[in-house]
């Protein structure tokens, strides 16, 4: 099949109070779980994605679906965030979230994210992604730590870490380090480099790209599905900034053209005390 389109999602840590999390969900023991205020606004958005964003940007034409790392959050840095620290219970919440969506995909591939959240070599999102369908890998693994992707005459690699900073200003820098060391690596011996590079951990979308003789290199960085944690207080760019949630498509145009297209929401400030 000639597909065109490739829709990526990352960061949904499911299972978090901050996290993606459907109206309700009854987790072990049998206690009814209802999403929070926000929650119910993320979810709202989530649904306009799933069902009006991407029929929109892909033409109602067949897409690839990845999501690249940390769907669930895990039981993490001693954190009291979790609607469950039962990883059984994280996996199926994303699974109820998750399949829907899938469903439309013609093909799903999964990437491992942060050990913290998913088990160290990834072992929770290994069996998230068995359970889930992902298409696995020359070794059999489902989720996996990078991937190449030749779509029609371009190449995309995916990986879920990326450098991070504490200040707005250097935002692009790690991200474009990520091209410049693809380059040289690929110079070194004679491989094909890139020509879209996806990255996530961040939350926080960003883009950088330059020109090439296939038109332009990408550099792309994905916005989560998480709300603030108290993690994110610690983070200059946190403190006074608000979560960004949504999604991107990699699209191959005519004539070898690719590019990108992202939805973004952003969360709005707390309410302003006046005195």
């Amino acid at each position: 099949m000639d597909i065109k389109n490739v829709i990526v999602i990352s960061d949904t840590h499911i299972g978090c109070q901050f996290g993606l999390f459907p109206p309700e969900f009854k987790i072990d023991g049998g206690n009814i779980v209802k999403q929070s205020k926000l929650q119910s606004v993320v979810w709202e958005w989530w649904n306009e994605f799933v069902n009006k964003w991407i029929p929109m940007v892909t033409k109602n034409e067949p897409f690839i679906l990845v999501l690249n790392g940390d769907a669930i959050d895990g039981d993490h840095h001693g954190t009291k965030t979790q609607i469950s620290k039962n990883i059984a219970d994280q996996q199926k919440i994303a699974e109820v979230i998750l399949k829907p969506l899938i469903s439309k995909s013609e093909k799903y591939f999964h990437i491992r994210g942060t050990e913290a959240h998913v088990g160290k070599s990834a072992e929770n999102e290994e069996n998230l992604a068995k359970s889930l369908g992902a298409i696995p890998d020359e070794l059999g693994n489902y989720a996996r730590w990078e991937m190449y992707m030749r779509m029609q005459n371009s190449l995309i690699h995916f990986s879920h870490h990326v450098g991070t900073t504490q200040s707005a200003a250097y935002e692009s820098t790690a991200v474009y380090k990520e091209m410049v060391e693809a380059f040289n690596e690929a110079g070194r011996w004679r491989e094909t480099p890139p020509d879209v590079i996806v990255r996530s951990h961040r939350h926080r979308l960003f883009e950088t790209r330059i020109p090439t003789k296939n038109g332009y290199g990408i550099v792309l960085v994905t916005p989560g599905w998480q709300l603030k944690t108290p993690f994110v207080h610690r983070l200059a760019t946190g403190r006074s900034g608000t979560p960004q949630v949504g999604g991107c498509l990699v699209r191959h145009g005519d004539e070898d053209e690719i590019y990108t297209r992202f939805k973004v929401w952003k969360i709005k400030r707390t309410k302003e005390e006046v005195v």
